[in-house]
């Protein structure tokens, strides 16, 4: 009974309760290599506290989402973004009035005129034949949400860190471990509602010494790096054109897609880069998971 108690499948959301458990589908799977190392599930308490507020009455269109994965680059269970893509595709398909399509390793004609917001997890933003391509995306109010080492420059440096803020370039550092993601207290984004004055703890990766100039990037979260003599960025926002665009160093591990404080995050960058109210995928946002 103790151990029933100590681990609840929940779901939660603002309309109809998703059963937490019930599609292991739309897990990232975290190989048995790792399994040991996987930091325990969130309380559900915590999970509710950040939803709370959400506008329950908030009016929401039909989406096209479109998932840009590429190569595996790492050893089990990091820089996954295959399994990302494969997971994540039927995790956003289970919201409503969501369209998710996937690419590989570039966005296709296609996506540019249709997307209402692009999620990029790969190694590397985009080549610099694209450039042109994200401007008229932009242009036309286009939405980019960049996970990890999606914002490796890759010999674009300069348009990358002009279009997202800040990019990975040589001279970057980087770090297994630890993070606790901080937000300011006066921090009042639709993105960080909830998070506002809070650090949350996670096992992943951080970046820092980015190229790019940090005061043009809207700053939600940091983290702190021995011998760094301020915190460094982890998660922001740039407007781009009419478009909007948000970074999340985070993603390191498999796990980490699995963890509902991250979900809330990433879900909310999705909708804030859609220009569509950050609660629309609060439904499963535990979709899969089990919560304390």
């Amino acid at each position: 009974m103790s151990s029933l108690l100590g681990c609840v499948a929940v779901a939660l959301a603002f309309g109809t309760l998703l059963a937490a458990g019930a599609d292991q589908d739309v897990l990232v799977p975290v190989p048995e290599a790792l399994a040991k190392q996987t930091p325990p599930p969130r309380a559900k308490a915590e999970v509710d506290a950040v939803l709370k507020g959400a506008d329950e009455k908030a009016e929401t269109r039909p989406i096209h989402v479109v998932l840009v994965a590429g190569k595996k680059d790492h050893g089990p269970g990091e820089h996954d973004y295959p399994a990302w893509q494969k997971a994540w595709a039927k995790l956003l398909a289970m919201a409503d009035k969501t369209k998710v399509t996937t690419a590989w390793e570039k966005p296709s004609p296609e996506d540019f005129k249709s997307a209402d917001v692009m999620v990029l997890f790969k190694h590397t933003a985009w080549p610099k034949e694209l450039n042109a391509d994200f401007d008229a995306y932009f242009a036309r109010g286009g939405g980019l949400v960049l996970l990890h080492f999606a914002v490796d420059g890759a010999g674009n440096h300069d348009a990358v860190a002009e279009r997202i803020g800040l990019c990975w370039a040589g001279g970057s550092k980087f770090r297994h471990g630890p993070v606790d993601l901080a937000f300011d207290a006066k921090c009042d984004h639709p993105i960080a509602r909830g998070f506002a004055g809070t650090k949350v703890h996670f096992e992943d990766e951080t970046y820092w010494n980015l190229k790019g100039d940090p005061a043009r990037i809207q700053l939600l979260a940091t983290g702190v790096e021995k011998g760094e003599p301020k915190p460094i960025p982890l998660l922001w926002n740039v407007e781009t054109g009419k478009g909007r665009v948000h970074v999340n160093i985070l993603g390191h591990y498999n796990w980490t897609f699995n963890d509902a404080l991250a979900r809330v995050l990433i879900f909310r960058a999705i909708a804030w880069a859609a220009k569509e109210p950050v609660d629309r995928f609060n439904a499963i946002v535990a979709a899969g998971t089990t919560l304390r």
